[in-house]
């Protein structure tokens, strides 16, 4: 494997809030001290100043010369979403900051076609199954027309009620999207499906929760262990979905949209994290073709003996009626000459957080034999996981430590990889609470003639 210092430096480009930049970002902009392995850093984003990034989502328009990519990008530390153009990944052009509603928290984007749908939750309330919900901003989703890909125009505002935010959302195309909310009457979030068929007037059809969410049933466990965190994986023909809603990998028939039913489940928490509410069972990604499915829990605690440990691993899913843990991924280890022995004695969370979940769009890459998974404090790092019995670590991004704060976590300051997709050309981009976006491109083994291109070709 091939090991790299990131060496370069960077100018910050700021932009005003709402204007389209006239000039792209410097060509080579990584800020010093990343460190990578078969690893290569094209391009980085500062999102116009405004770090502090997490769900990501993308889109393709034209074809040939003039052919455009576009990076819709949701922030955690401020109300609203940035468009960045992506056609040359190695310069970036920051096209505009959308403004999203005041006292509201807009971090959750989902993409296809024409379509974007942007999540809503009150700030300083709970989008993530812990606590209440804020008593003021705005809450649910937003749909918008982004035909033109610059200039977003909104269409409409659903909500299940005054307070009451999104999370995770998904939408593969077609009339369902499938949003994790809370709703009145239920504990935590649940699944809601909303079509969208018209999408000036989407409606409620459909909702799945848990036994023991709704609030006139007995609890048969731990309150804190149910909720939907999102996204519902879809298959081609729509009728079956996947999800992490924990406590369990939930398998859903979803033939009648309004009568969602259970097909099968695998209980994950306990014994693994339980101290993230609906977060706790994070991440159930269907690979269709291999009766496999990818499970992950995120942790919440900034130290590692503050609760259980988090789950990267494989289920069988042959039996979907009876679906089986069959292998757990190796646990990333500190480049050589770090301080730290462990990422547990790193500042930050350290544990799986996403991956590149969006790949019901033909934009972004599908999950065939390398898996994109970030880490928080230890970045993003790429599996082989040609034989889901035998996953090994084959590359991996770590940002270096941020040396100004923009948002109040990590607790103490530290670089914390939160989400990452591939686009259909095989760039890879990672978001961070502290950075803005970086642009990465794998180049270990396994990697195609086309992904071996370097950011001189």
């Amino acid at each position: 494997m091939r090991a790299v210092q990131g060496v370069f430096g960077f100018a910050l480009i700021l932009l005003s809030a709402c204007a389209t930049s006239l000039k792209p970002e410097a060509r080579a902009p990584s800020p010093e001290g990343w460190r990578a392995e078969n690893v290569e850093i094209v391009g980085y984003s500062d999102l116009g100043g405004r770090e502090g990034a997490l769900k990501l989502a993308i889109k393709r328009v034209g074809e040939g010369e003039e052919e455009r990519w576009y990076l819709y990008v949701g922030h955690l530390w401020r109300s609203g979403w940035s468009i960045v153009e992506v056609t040359d990944p190695a310069a970036p052009r920051y096209v505009r900051f959308v403004e999203g509603p005041p006292n509201t928290t807009t971090k959750q984007v989902t993409l296809h076609g024409d379509l974007l749908i942007t999540g809503l939750s009150p700030q300083g309330g709970s989008d993530d199954g812990e606590g209440e919900d804020g008593s003021s901003g705005e809450a649910g989703v937003y749909l918008w027309d982004v035909s033109d890909p610059e200039n977003p125009q909104r269409l409409s505002h659903w909500s299940a009620g005054p307070g009451l935010g999104t999370h995770r959302n998904s939408y593969p195309g077609g009339d369902y999207a499938y949003i994790s909310t809370r709703v009145p009457g239920y504990r935590n979030l649940v699944l809601v499906i909303l079509d969208v068929s018209d999408p000036r007037n989407p409606r409620q059809v459909g909702l799945w929760a848990q036994p023991g969410q709704r609030l006139d049933e007995p609890l048969a466990q731990n309150p804190r262990w149910l909720g939907f965190h999102g996204p519902l994986t879809v298959s081609a023909d729509g009728r079956t979905g996947v999800a992490g809603y924990a406590p369990q990998v939930v398998t859903l028939d979803l033939s009648d949209p309004s009568r969602p039913r259970q097909l099968g489940g695998l209980t994950v928490t306990p014994p693994f994290v339980t101290g993230g509410g609906s977060s706790s069972m994070h991440t159930a990604y269907p690979l269709w073709d291999r009766n496999l499915i990818l499970v992950a829990n995120e942790r919440h605690a900034e130290n590692c003996d503050e609760e259980a440990m988090s789950l990267l691993g494989f289920v069988d899913a042959s039996d979907s009626t009876a679906p089986r843990l069959i292998s757990m991924f190796p646990t990333p280890q500190p480049p050589a000459g770090e301080a730290y022995g462990d990422f547990c004695d790193k500042n930050g969370r350290f544990g799986p957080h996403n991956i590149s979940m969006e790949t019901h769009s033909p934009d972004v890459q599908p999950i065939e034999d390398l898996l994109y998974v970030t880490y928080f404090n230890a970045g993003l790092r790429v599996f082989d996981i040609r034989d889901p019995r035998r996953v090994s670590e084959v590359g991996y991004f770590i940002p270096p430590t941020p040396t100004e704060r923009v948002g109040p976590r990590p607790r103490e300051l530290e670089a914390s990889s939160e989400d990452v997709l591939v686009d259909a050309r095989g760039y890879a981009y990672v978001s961070d609470k502290q950075w803005g976006v970086w642009i990465v491109r794998y180049n270990g083994p396994l990697a195609d003639e086309r992904d071996q291109l370097t950011i001189d070709d």
